[in-house]
């Protein structure tokens, strides 16, 4: 009698034994990662009933949102796990075998946006920032925080009196460690804010009714907080709903600049 088993389930306990011990934690963080994507697209699928079609079939799905590479590196990892199950004879056929690798093309992506493009990516993600995404994307596009500072942004880093925000920390979204010191000396500062964006905080600090002054403002409603790649994807994204060139996260600190400069 075949062993109940879900294709997830296999993989983690694989990815555990094998690859945590082994691995550097920015490498292992792929596998996590691949685990996830694996619960997302194979659901509660037993390992048993997975065919090559099946298997081709979810490849074909998830490579309509990710890059070839991308979807190279997910079809790598869930093979080398297949290739040790059927050797321990947990399963007979490798369903992975001549697998196709599609995915889209990468966008060419611009290093900043315009001020009327970085206008209305401002006025689209400041009125939709009950999603943590537009949030974090909102910040550094109108203060050039960088993606690690936004995430360690609390609200004892908030002055409303004096109308500024004190960056002093960062958050480790690559190692999950918690808070760090600044990339350097230099990168600790205070940063001058606007009207719109003290109110749109003090309106989101006030609705979330957050208790503890080390409190990070972008979390989300499960208080967890995005992985690089996913931030970059929904920009990516946005940029194109609203019909802007595609840039990534770090182009809003040039567009920042950019700003700055166009002002005077």
């Amino acid at each position: 009698m075949q062993k109940e088993e879900t294709l997830a389930t296999y993989f983690y306990q694989w990815m555990e034994t094998f690859k945590k011990p082994a691995l550097a934690p920015v490498t292992y963080i792929k596998y996590q990662n691949t685990y996830r994507q694996i619960q997302q697209y194979f659901n509660n699928e037993n390992i048993h009933s997975i065919s090559r079609l099946s298997y081709q079939q979810v490849l074909n799905e998830f490579a309509k949102t990710h890059a070839k590479r991308t979807t190279a590196g997910f079809h790598k990892q869930i093979r080398a796990a297949i290739l040790d199950a059927v050797e321990e004879g947990l399963i007979t056929t490798d369903f992975t075998r001549k697998a196709i690798i599609t995915g889209r093309k990468n966008k060419k992506k611009q290093k900043f946006l315009s001020y009327t493009e970085w206008q209305k990516l401002i006025t689209y993600t400041s009125n939709n920032c009950n999603n943590s995404l537009n949030l974090i994307i909102y910040l550094s596009a109108v203060t050039g925080m960088r993606y690690a500072e936004v995430l360690g942004l609390t609200i004892a880093d908030i002055d409303f009196k004096n109308k500024i925000v004190t960056i002093n920390k960062t958050w480790d979204y690559k190692y999950h460690t918690g808070f760090k010191r600044t990339k350097n000396k230099s990168s600790v500062r205070t940063i001058d804010l606007d009207y719109q964006t003290l109110e749109l905080l003090r309106k989101l600090i006030a609705k979330r009714q957050f208790e503890e002054e080390r409190q990070q403002i972008c979390v989300d409603y499960k208080y967890s907080l995005p992985v690089s790649a996913t931030i970059n994807r929904y920009l990516e994204n946005l940029c194109e709903k609203l019909d802007i060139p595609i840039i990534s996260f770090h182009g809003l600190r040039h567009t920042h600049a950019s700003i700055l400069l166009f002002k005077g």
